[in-house]
């Protein structure tokens, strides 16, 4: 496993080893975990709004492309063998294959482009890191379209209003956040 990208979060503030790149790739899967517990169910869809999109895209912000998408991609070993770290302690591969795992397909690609954006140096204003969180949020709604019309028998209109209309205000939201967030961290660290 590689080192952090210098041009990264963690690579400004972590030690660049593999051991603590390694931690930091688990400690990522793990907050994506913790984060998919947080879930409100909506009655009309079979995607609940869960906390994990905003942390699948902060793992890739603060890890960059690879990292990012490796923390996805153990994440989603950890739910394979059986381990309760899916939106209700869900786990197998029964969730990954099922109704609303092409979200967690677009978990992996929706962590590796915020990265790749991260280490162009995206998150260091909030107008590049809005429309960064946004690119990674599409790629997360592209899969999860694509999974409920797959795995769930959905017409693309009725999966994109299922699995994609809900959500976009939270989504702006949270790319809102991060906007600051992530750009404030960065000023306060003496790094534009």
């Amino acid at each position: 496993m590689e080192t952090f990208a210098p041009t990264v979060l963690t690579g400004r503030v972590l030690p660049r080893s593999r051991a603590v790149a390694i931690i930091a790739v688990i400690g990522f899967a793990a907050l994506t975990a913790a984060a998919a517990q947080y879930r409100i169910p909506l009655g009309f869809t079979p995607v609940p709004i869960t906390g994990s999109t905003f942390a699948v895209l902060l793992s890739g912000a603060a890890l960059g492309m690879r990292l990012g998408a490796a923390s996805q991609i153990v994440y989603l070993i950890m739910g394979a063998v059986g381990l309760p770290v899916f939106t209700d302690g869900g786990s197998g591969i029964e969730v990954i294959t099922g109704s609303t795992g092409g979200y967690l397909v677009g978990f992996v690609l929706g962590a590796a482009l915020i990265g790749k954006l991260a280490e162009r140096k995206q998150d260091r204003h909030v107008g590049t890191m809005v429309a960064a969180f946004l690119a990674g949020s599409a790629v997360i709604y592209a899969f999860g379209v694509a999974g409920l019309v797959v795995n769930a028998g959905m017409d693309f209109n009725n999966a994109v209003l299922a699995g994609v209309a809900p959500f976009v205000f939270g989504d702006v939201l949270k790319a809102a956040a991060a906007g600051i967030l992530l750009p404030t961290t960065w000023r306060l660290l003496g790094d534009r």
